[in-house]
């Protein structure tokens, strides 16, 4: 009978060199080193780790296989919700953790040979902090409906110092749908960080965004105050273009122009601002209050205004300007329209929507307001302090909003309730 041998060989620890077995198998030969190892896990926070951060998330690390289940439970045995990073990297929360409990978090591997490993790790959060809160604002709230150049806007007080950006972006989160990537960038004296993509938001979009900062140490002495979320979606394209030159504003939907609107801006000693800014707000009636201001010192109520800047422009009924509307700059900054027409505007546009000045005295001051869209998308990218993935451009077929121009960077102003 014709016997076929074949041999296998396994390494053995027991000597410095391995002992080779012969034996009758149904397998190949398998050289020294090509047997499969089985998965070896590196889990954080370490076990027994005491005063974490409430802000914590689970990290874990795997040689020689992948991350198969993970679950983290409170010092009750209740299951703490979390979802993993897209990187993969870590498993965030979906809610900051309690001050000082503690969790168990359990982590299983599988190997490339099908073995599995599991590892846990218990830590206890620190005590509630007495370190000063950065107080924090997320521009974006529930249900409501952008225009498709809205930002994602959160505002700090105090500053975010730079050494300290880069945590804080980390925990700022943003899902979209359909997928539209973009990336966080910082104004130069850190009281804003904006989120857009490289293109104009698709109508229809949803998104959603969590500024996850509760907990969170932010430099030496400050710690981040709470958590915001926001699920919204985007509407119909609209965007302004106000041309000084004309004194004209051209009224846009769907890239198709609806009206034209004359328009007074800002005298020469109170110019309005150059560049692309964004909706911000809008009031059916509002007061502006210049009192105590360099150039202010009135109080007068206005109809259908909407915000453009922290600094108090706006776009506003007028019935006082309407001889001038068309042909002179008479106001503080703001954009003057008739009582008809600021009324007929509330109608058309949504918080959101992009307002391109173009022609005037003076460039808009980078963060004076959601000005996302007043850099190229290079410079925007710029301002991360995290790596932008390097495939991350504006399409080259996409439709631009009628009447964008470039902008300029530089520090911005104080907010201010004022108008004109």
């Amino acid at each position: 009978m014709d016997v076929r041998r074949r041999f296998t060989l396994l390494a053995v620890t027991m000597a410095t060199t391995p002992l080779v077995v012969a034996g009758c198998t149904a397998g190949p030969k398998v050289k020294l080193g090509q047997e499969k190892k089985p998965p070896s896990l590196t889990v954080t926070p370490a076990d027994h780790t005491k005063d974490v951060p409430i802000s914590a998330e689970v990290g874990a690390t795997v040689n020689h296989g992948k991350i198969t289940g993970v679950r983290l439970t409170d010092d009750k045995g209740a299951q703490v919700p979390a979802e993993l990073r897209e990187d993969g990297s870590s498993w965030v929360p979906t809610k900051p953790l309690q001050n000082s409990r503690t969790y168990t978090a359990e982590v299983t591997a599988t190997g490339d040979s099908g073995k599995t490993t599991t590892q846990k790790t218990t830590f206890t959060t620190a005590a509630k902090s007495t370190k000063s809160p950065v107080a924090t604002t997320l521009y974006f709230t529930d249900n409501q409906t952008y225009g498709t150049a809205m930002p994602l806007v959160v505002k700090f007080e105090p500053a975010i110092p730079k050494e300290a950006r880069a945590d804080v972006q980390r925990r700022l989160f943003v899902k979209t749908d359909p997928p539209q990537p973009g990336t966080w960038s910082w104004i130069a004296d850190g009281t804003q960080v904006e989120y857009r993509a490289p293109d104009f938001w698709k109508p229809g979009t949803k998104i959603s965004v969590r500024s996850a900062l509760q907990g969170l140490p932010i430099g030496k002495d400050a710690i981040g105050d709470t958590d915001h979320t926001g699920t919204s979606k985007i509407g119909r394209q609209a965007s302004l273009e106000i041309d000084n030159a004309t004194k004209q504003m051209s009224v846009y939907e769907d890239g198709k122009l609806l009206k034209k609107v004359p328009v007074s801006l800002g005298k020469e000693s109170t110019p309005t601002s150059s560049g692309n800014m964004v909706i911000m707000e809008k009031f059916d009636r509002t007061t502006f209050d210049t009192r105590g201001e360099p150039d202010g010192g009135y109080v007068v109520d206005v109809d259908d205004a909407q915000r453009l800047t922290w600094g108090g422009e706006f776009i506003h009924s007028a019935p006082w300007s309407e001889g001038e509307q068309g042909s002179t700059n008479t106001s503080h900054g703001c954009t003057n329209v008739s009582a008809v027409d600021a009324h007929w505007l509330m109608g058309v546009t949504q918080v959101g929507d992009l307002v391109t000045v173009k022609g005037t005295e003076v460039k808009l001051d980078q963060g004076n307001g959601f000005t996302a869209w007043n850099a190229s998308w290079d410079d925007f990218a710029k301002g991360s302090a995290l790596p932008v993935p390097a495939g991350l451009k504006p399409t080259e077929s996409a439709t631009p909003h009628p009447g964008m121009v470039a902008g300029g960077s530089a520090p911005a102003p104080a907010p201010s309730a004022s108008g004109g």
